[in-house]
């Protein structure tokens, strides 16, 4: 092989993972998680609220996807994944609201340990 056949090789090689890399559909935030949720700062940096995308889901379906939200917006925003969430004192979980379309909505607040 000449030289100009190897780069010609390489180059192609290159162009073909490059090119397999931007077909891959990256998906939501949160891959791999069963709803799409998008977080709201509230007060402060600190306070937030996150709304599932998911109508009629009950906490236990869509608390992972909650999760991730908070802990990754809580490690940006003070290097700790400690989340404080705010409880339903009736059944001592998570307090869920629901929007008008059913969505639910759940609160917290990051924390340092």
């Amino acid at each position: 092989m000449t030289i100009n056949t190897l780069r010609f090789a390489l180059v192609l090689a290159l162009a073909v993972g490059v090119s397999a890399c931007a077909l891959r559909d990256p998906g939501p935030r949160g891959v791999g998680l069963p709803y799409d949720a998008r977080l709201s700062e509230g007060e402060t940096d600190r306070a937030f609220t996150i709304l599932i995308r998911a109508p009629g889901a009950t906490l236990e379906q869509a608390r992972e996807s909650a999760r991730y939200e908070a802990t990754r917006h809580c490690i940006e925003t003070t290097g700790f994944s400690t989340v404080d969430w705010v409880m339903d004192p009736a059944t001592g979980d998570w307090a869920v609201a629901r929007n008008e379309g059913g969505e639910p909505i759940v609160s917290g607040r990051c924390t340092e340990r």
